[in-house]
């Protein structure tokens, strides 16, 4: 099998989380819910303005803080909880396999939409259902999330 090139896979990573995200738009509204994440439970609970609640299994990709355009990890971040932190994990593994810098330096400084590539690609290597960007003051959380689980509230 010949090897990837990692700017084709990151494309290809975004063109699967767009239509993922199209999808989730479609079904529970994902682009106007509101957002809560449950560390101990490991979960983030969306909330759509019509009553549909999504509750689905997170991991914690990293961070972006806005002030400074600076990436950390959640492979090892202090405010992520270990269990939240094994799809970054595999993202930092596949980094030392194959020398890509990006995924094994902790924090980077770079874009958000570089921000979005990561999380992206993080999505598509782990197999995951969507990723979501959520504001926490001045940071942005970026996390992959798993089977919605739909109920009315």
């Amino acid at each position: 099998m010949p090897k990837v090139n990692y700017k084709s896979l990151v494309a290809q990573s975004l063109e699967e989380l767009r239509l993922k995200t199209e999808a989730h738009n479609g079904l529970w509204h994902l682009g106007e819910a509101d957002w809560e994440l449950d560390q101990d439970h490991g979960n983030i609970v969306f909330t759509s303005p019509n009553g549909i609640v999504a509750t689905c299994p997170v991991q914690i990709i990293g961070t972006y803080n806005t002030l400074d355009g600076t990436w950390l990890w959640g492979w090892d971040h202090p405010s992520v909880v270990p269990a939240l932190q094994t799809h970054a994990k595999k993202m930092r593994a596949l980094g030392l396999k194959n020398n890509q810098q990006q995924l094994i330096n902790q924090k980077l400084t770079i874009t958000e939409s570089e921000a979005w590539e990561l999380t992206a690609l993080t999505c598509k290597i782990n197999d995951a259902q969507g990723a979501y960007r959520g504001p926490a003051g001045s940071t942005l959380v970026f996390v992959t999330f798993g089977n919605p689980k739909l109920s009315r509230q």
